[in-house]
């Protein structure tokens, strides 16, 4: 049994053993959100999975060498696989799934929607002010706080007028040097994807229900204006239609 294990630790706030002690104390984001900092499982019975090797998380691995105990900031589920191996690196991981906080932001906001509106609030409610208030009550990080995001599939999925304020909000919690691991379809994906790491050049890709449909896959003149404040870029593309991108601020 892994000391993680012995440990208990709370993911978004639900208990996953009975056990003794935990980590250090999830931050919470404005609405109550919890973005939890420690470890735990996330699972999802059933999921097909393969095996893909991974330069970009090659690469972002040998970019973080030498940096000791530095935060990593987790933008999909809180695997425990992933988390153990950041972990045994000395790293403080914070898992936040986006995907997940997004889908229940939409959910609540429609939710509202039911009572009956004026147009005022109907113009409160547009693409763009509801990203701002996502991004208000979200991803509630201290700026240079972090010194890796691990951003996976995430802005394939998010609707364009959320894209765009994201990437700038996460630019901001990203210390000066910090790094960046994403991916980007080339075309709209067959089916939702999660990921998880094994090891230092290899993803497990787990095929997952899904949580929010597919947007336009983004063209690289578009990723390159979204990271234009990040000084440097690699691309590596697979066979399998999906590009791994590394930005270092």
């Amino acid at each position: 049994m892994s000391l993680l294990n012995k440990l208990g630790i709370a993911i978004n706030g639900h208990a996953l053993r009975e056990n003794t002690r935990s980590l250090p104390q999830p931050r919470t984001g404005g609405n109550g959100h919890v973005g939890t900092a420690a470890a735990g499982a996330h699972r999802e019975p059933e999921m097909p999975e393969i095996m893909r090797v991974s330069n970009g998380l090659k690469e972002f691995l040998w970019n973080l060498q030498g940096l000791g105990r530095g935060s990593l900031l987790d933008l999909g589920p809180a695997w425990q696989t992933t988390l153990n191996f950041f972990i045994e690196r000395g790293f403080r991981v914070t898992s936040d799934d986006v995907l997940r906080d997004w889908a229940d932001f939409q959910a609540k906001e429609l939710a509202a929607t039911k009572d009956q509106l004026t147009a005022e609030d109907y113009a409160d409610r547009t693409p763009e002010v509801l990203a701002k208030k996502f991004l208000e009550e979200n991803l509630q990080y201290g700026p240079s706080s972090m010194d890796a995001l691990l951003l996976w599939d995430s802005l394939d999925y998010l609707e364009p007028a959320l894209v765009k304020p994201m990437v700038a909000h996460l630019t901001d919690i990203l210390r000066p040097g910090g790094v960046v691991l994403a991916m980007f379809h080339s075309k709209r994906p067959e089916g939702f994807q999660r990921y998880r790491v094994v090891d230092t050049h290899t993803l497990q890709v787990l095929s997952a229900k899904p949580i929010l449909a597919a947007q336009r896959p983004l063209q690289n003149r578009e990723i390159q204006e979204l990271f234009g404040r990040f000084r440097t870029m690699k691309a590596f593309v697979g066979r399998d239609q999906l590009r791994e991108s590394l930005f270092i601020k």
